[in-house]
């Protein structure tokens, strides 16, 4: 039996908006729209779709994720933009091996995080 990821999944109450987080803070691309309102993304080849609660999905749903990580080549320019994008940032810290990280919450809550390119 083989697996590999196939998509982070990310509901929210407004499928838009939380699309163009990511692509306007995060890099993301626009790959897909959907019939039902929501986005398909590419997070640096992380595919992430993006939509409302399913009304043809019976179990229960609820918004949000745990984290993503992401790696950036420009750390403060990065935390910077976040910063001024009005993101919430809840740890600015570094790793075992002295990569500085930043940890952010994006929309519904999802916690987000962005580690310096390792050297």
């Amino acid at each position: 039996m083989a697996f590999k990821l196939n998509h982070v999944h990310l509901k929210s109450p407004d499928p838009k908006e939380t699309a163009d987080f990511y692509v306007n803070h995060l890099g993301a691309t626009v790959v897909a729209e959907t019939a039902n309102g929501g986005f398909r993304l590419d997070l640096h080849g992380l595919p992430l779709n993006v939509t409302g609660k399913i009304d043809s999905q019976t179990h229960e749903q609820v918004f949000g994720i745990e984290h993503i990580a992401i790696d950036t080549d420009d750390i403060d320019g990065t935390v910077e933009s976040l910063k001024a994008g009005g993101a919430r940032i809840l740890e600015e810290t570094q790793v075992g091996s002295g990569r500085r990280v930043c940890f952010f919450e994006g929309p519904q809550g999802v916690c987000l995080e962005v580690l310096e390119t390792a050297s």
